[in-house]
């Protein structure tokens, strides 16, 4: 026979919208409309993450491995409540819909330090780190690779197991930062893209190769051993003006050097054909040799190239 304290369990998972326990359980968390769809919201809190599906009774956090029903929340959320005084708190919600606050991303809510000032406060990748096995386990990189990385500084480590990579301008200087980590794909706010740079040791650059994400760009230096005489960079996807300038002055300083190639090491696919054609124009403008270095895999990009090959020993 099913008792009442049974019967409890099933109502308090139905009855309880997980959105509605996160923005009356805590405070701060905000629903970004623009990166939610119907069957996934997306809720954030300064640089805190959670998404809602299966219509409110469940979640998970995109930056951790953390997810489940609304009692996990409840305890996610805060970690002092055992299991009998998380279903005391939900009895409060039983019925009760979100409302769905808009997040609105702008200098006027929350802390919101210059990219820059953040990046230096993370620590730099370490081996055996979390970060350094994503990397390593997930993305396919080998160790010689992180450690030219972690020698150019292009990579720190950032919260919940999520790699940061700088975008850096022509003086060296962070200008914005992207975010890879397992299940989550991001940027610090109010930084301006500008190029993600690799260069091994301090060999005259001969050779640019572009590609659109920081992790393809450490993908073909990683498929070509990291050549001494080339700079790996990424545009972190659609090229801005200032990214675009930043391509031309290097492009014409390779003008000046016999010999010099510029690569385009976007994806296999139509969007990377685009950017590949706009790469093109820009050498082609300063008179430096154009080549189209094409992921060897259909519909993918040098990241995937390097985990089939891994793949296929």
């Amino acid at each position: 026979m099913t008792n009442v304290r049974d019967e409890e369990l099933v109502l308090l998972r139905a009855g309880v919208n997980c959105a509605t326990v996160l923005e009356k359980l805590t405070t701060g968390w905000e629903l970004d409309r623009k990166e939610s769809s119907r069957g996934c919201l997306k809720y954030r809190r300064d640089n805190d993450i959670l998404i809602i599906n299966h219509e409110g009774r469940g979640w998970w956090d995109p930056l951790s491995d953390a997810k489940g029903d609304v009692f996990s929340l409840v305890q996610h959320l805060d970690r002092n409540l055992n299991f009998g005084q998380v279903r005391q708190v939900l009895r409060r919600f039983v019925g009760l819909a979100p409302n769905y606050p808009a997040y609105i991303p702008s200098r006027s809510i929350g802390p919101n330090l210059h990219p820059s000032v953040r990046w230096r406060a993370r620590p730099r990748l370490r081996e055996g780190s979390p970060v350094w096995q994503y990397l390593a386990d997930s993305r396919a990189l080998p160790p010689t690779l992180l450690i030219a990385a972690v020698t150019a500084d292009v990579v720190r480590e950032g919260p919940y197991k999520s790699a940061w990579f700088a975008h850096r301008d022509d003086a060296g200087c962070v200008t914005h930062v992207e975010i890879r980590g397992v299940a989550f794909k991001g940027s610090l706010r109010d930084g301006k893209k500008v190029l993600f740079r690799l260069q091994s040791g301090e060999r005259l650059v001969t050779r640019l190769v572009l590609t659109e994400a920081p992790i393809d760009a450490l993908s073909v230096a990683a498929w070509e051993n990291c050549r001494a005489d080339t700079l790996y960079a990424a545009t972190g996807g659609g090229m801005g003006p200032d990214t675009v300038s930043a391509i031309e002055r290097i492009v014409r300083r390779l003008a000046a050097i016999r010999g010099s190639v510029v690569a385009s090491a976007a994806d296999a696919n139509l969007a990377g054909e685009r950017y590949a054609v706009h790469h093109e124009r820009l050498a082609y403008a300063a008179g430096v040799t154009f080549e189209r270095l094409r992921p060897p895999i259909a519909e993918g990009d040098w990241n995937d190239a390097l985990k089939a090959q891994r793949a296929g020993g």
